[in-house]
């Protein structure tokens, strides 16, 4: 892809990609890349990333602190360890589940409206600055306790499979 540096928008799901070099792709706004055998994505160049799709892929470690403009994240279905998504403040939706976190912090995110983050290992989730949200799915983890009382906006709550009291 180094050739071509004006790309807005790449598309290269379901494919059987386990190398891929975006450094000179500084243009990119859209990036799917689902479905592949990527074991690590550098996508600290694309600074004007809104959209990034990097699910179901052999991810451990994913750092979208550059990342500033996403407002939209599918990072599901990966080894996801940990997520930082302190500098991401205009992300809208995340979908980060079926990975591997125990933890996950978006205070910082508060226009987040779609949070999708079930069969994890999550065993708090403080979502008190998250007022934006309208769509929580937190099911399959380890929480033993959800205060949600902040979110009145919340449309849709699932956290089935929880450890609540």
């Amino acid at each position: 892809m180094s050739k071509s540096t004006g790309l807005l928008n790449l598309s290269c799901y379901s494919n059987q990609i386990a190398e891929l070099d975006l450094s000179k792709n500084t243009k990119l706004k859209q990036f799917s890349c689902a479905t592949n055998k990527l074991t690590s994505l550098d996508v600290r160049n694309n600074k004007e990333l809104t959209s990034l799709t990097c699910s179901s892929n052999l991810l451990s470690a994913l750092d979208v602190s550059q990342n500033t403009e996403l407002t939209t994240l599918n990072c599901y279905n990966n080894q996801l360890t940990a997520l930082d998504l302190t500098n991401n403040t205009k992300l809208t939706k995340l979908s980060c589940e079926k990975n591997l976190l125990q933890e996950i912090d978006v205070k910082n995110n508060r226009a987040l409206t779609y949070l999708k983050c079930d069969d994890n290992q999550i065993v708090s989730l403080d979502l008190s600055e998250n007022t934006a949200l309208t769509d929580l799915l937190c099911g399959s983890n380890q929480l033993t306790c959800l205060d949600v009382s902040h979110n009145t906006a919340l449309e849709r709550l699932r956290c089935e499979s929880n450890q609540l009291t």
